[in-house]
């Protein structure tokens, strides 16, 4: 509750004080606490005496709380938006997107062009294992790890200025009406059907398999937040599960606007479509898809704070 709290007031202090000039500005300082707490994270893991052996698991674990929760998500907008929307889908008669063709080779550089951040996450990361692995009562580790609970909280308030500072929003839904809804929705419900699926065959509980999900894509949050509330090892596999639903969106983008709808674009990339995803969005599909993207980001990134609270308070 103390994380919504601190969220609602950066989002009051976003839109009543804080002008647009410094948003670079405080995406800046988003990054550097979202690197520190990946870092403490991997502290944490790095300390714990069998991490080396379970980190297979790890891997395979999250491979299955990824892929479940996009597929159930990409399927149930699908069918929601084919049955509210219209069909939605590209008319074959216009030919292909222009940017629907391309090898696996400019894909790849387009994926390490947007994913500097996913990048960075990945080296916080691992320093943070091998730091744990090392030396994981060296003072300053230990300090950052007792503390990071603090960082959070600041990172929180700074993600609620950010929304503030969203100021199309309200005008976005009111030119689309309550079928804006409609995407979100389908991508919240299809996640945490997906990750029940998945805990039930790898044996987690279904409150646990359904909060891992519950990140919607959203890794740097989603990791350190069921850190500490549920421990280390599911932490680590809903960082590790949310980021390859962000990596994996990207390849998947481009098949799923040719054969099934624009929309259903949207759901794989989940709480990620209203900003490292989005260019493949505008790539893609066409410009009414990429508002239905930003607005289906937002209110996904909104709801993650809730569901984790929900599913681990």
């Amino acid at each position: 509750m103390d994380i919504l709290v601190i969220m609602c007031a950066g989002a009051v202090v976003g839109r009543l004080l804080v002008p647009a000039s410094v948003k670079r500005v405080n995406e800046l300082f988003q990054t550097c606490c979202t690197a520190l707490l990946i870092f403490a994270m991997g502290i944490s893991l790095g300390a714990q005496d069998d991490f080396l052996s379970n980190l297979g698991v790890f891997g395979a674990q999250s491979l299955v709380f990824c892929l479940l929760p996009t597929v159930c998500s990409v399927i149930l907008v699908y069918l929601l938006t084919n049955w509210l929307m219209g069909d939605g889908r590209p008319d074959p008669s216009a030919g292909a997107h222009p940017g629907a063709t391309g090898g696996i080779a400019r894909r790849i550089r387009a994926v390490v062009h947007e994913e500097g951040f996913a990048i960075m996450a990945f080296i916080a990361l691992a320093l943070g294992i091998l730091s744990g692995l090392a030396a994981p009562s060296f003072a300053p580790f230990a300090l950052l790890s007792d503390h990071s609970t603090l960082v959070l909280w600041l990172l929180m308030f700074s993600v609620g200025i950010s929304v503030g500072l969203r100021r199309g929003l309200i005008s976005s839904i009111r030119e689309h009406h309550v079928k804006t809804l409609v995407i979100p929705f389908g991508v919240v419900v299809g996640s945490i059907v997906g990750g029940a699926l998945a805990a039930v065959a790898l044996g987690y509980g279904l409150r646990e398999g359904m909060g891992v999900a519950s990140g919607l894509g959203w890794y740097s949050l989603a990791g350190v937040t069921i850190e500490g509330m549920a421990g280390a090892q599911l932490g680590a596999i809903a960082f590790l599960s949310s980021l390859m639903r962000e990596l994996i969106s990207f390849f998947c983008i481009p098949w799923i606007a040719r054969h099934l709808n624009y929309y259903a674009c949207i759901a794989a990339a989940a709480a990620t479509s209203e900003d490292t995803t989005l260019p493949m969005m505008i790539r893609y599909t066409d410009e009414r898809t990429v508002v239905f993207s930003l607005v289906n980001g937002i209110i996904c990134s909104t709801c993650v704070p809730f569901l984790l609270a929900l599913f681990f308070g």
